[in-house]
């Protein structure tokens, strides 16, 4: 197997890879992140050995993320090219999806928006609150530190003894607004919230704010679909809350198939369609 392109995103948290073979994914791989070249060449060498290559069959790397900038122009001798990574977020939410024109959401650590409109790839803006305010709150609510703890202790929550909704202030649907829609995050906490309630609210809280800001996006450039990206996707929890936020603002949210390493397959994709002009 020739390995036309490996695409790196070298991210605050992690490291991650995808190998691409005529313009197809054959393996994707995460590695912790730290120093961005030791983070990249270890997660290059954990590619090969996963698809069992070497680096002779590797033509070129493409790499980006808040990492990329402290790498030349070779890894481990292989040719490296390195691409914006809005260009790598809209790259990857359009072909992950098969959608076009959408606003593309990258849930990292914090949260880029990302305006495609067919060939045109732009930064339409973003938010501090992200994957690493979940994990901030939640190490000093809860003083739990792994997301996959505090999606499991979530399973068991309930938003009623945390969340205010319209219906507790009015009583019933308001406006147009259903009785269950979000007037306050963290605004009713009960004296007897669970562990279980509060991760579930934290969850909520990240995801609505994520959400409603990539509506307003979307409604902005007369968009009706969202595409989410990034590991915060993977969580269990978040493509429940993100529906609620689709129905009750009538956008159509997306979480297309390995949305969590997307920057690294936008990357991976922008090269090989340059390569292919």
């Amino acid at each position: 197997m020739v390995i036309i392109i490996i695409g790196i995103d070298i991210g605050g948290t992690t490291t991650d890879a995808i190998a691409l073979s005529d313009g197809k994914i054959e393996a994707l791989i995460s590695v912790e992140a730290g120093d961005p070249v030791t983070a990249a060449a270890g997660a290059l060498g954990k590619m090969m050995e996963t698809l069992g290559a070497s680096l002779d069959e590797v033509e070129y790397i493409a790499s980006t993320g808040v990492g990329t900038g402290h790498l030349g122009d070779r890894l481990l001798g292989i040719p490296l090219v390195k691409v914006d990574e809005f260009t790598s977020i809209g790259t990857a939410g359009a072909y992950l999806s098969g959608i076009d024109k959408a606003i593309v959401v990258s849930m990292g650590t914090g949260t880029a928006l990302v305006r495609v409109d067919g060939d045109s790839i732009s930064h339409w803006g973003g938010t501090g609150v992200g994957g690493g305010t979940l994990l901030g709150l939640s190490k000093l609510i809860l003083n739990i530190s792994t997301i996959s703890i505090l999606t499991k202790k979530a399973e068991h929550g309930s938003l009623g003894t945390i969340d205010l909704t319209v219906g507790d202030i009015s009583g019933g649907p308001l406006n147009g607004l259903p009785a269950s829609a979000t007037a306050s995050n963290f605004g009713k906490v009960a004296d007897d919230a669970s562990d279980a309630d509060k991760a579930l609210a934290l969850i909520n809280l990240v995801c609505q704010t994520i959400g409603v800001m990539a509506m307003f996006a979307a409604r902005a450039n007369s968009f009706s679909d969202i595409v989410l990206t990034g590991k915060l996707t993977s969580i269990p929890q978040v493509k429940d809350v993100i529906e609620g936020v689709g129905k009750l603002f009538d956008v159509r949210f997306h979480i297309p198939t390995h949305a969590d390493y997307a920057t690294a397959i936008g990357a991976a994709i922008h090269l090989y369609n340059k390569e292919r002009k």
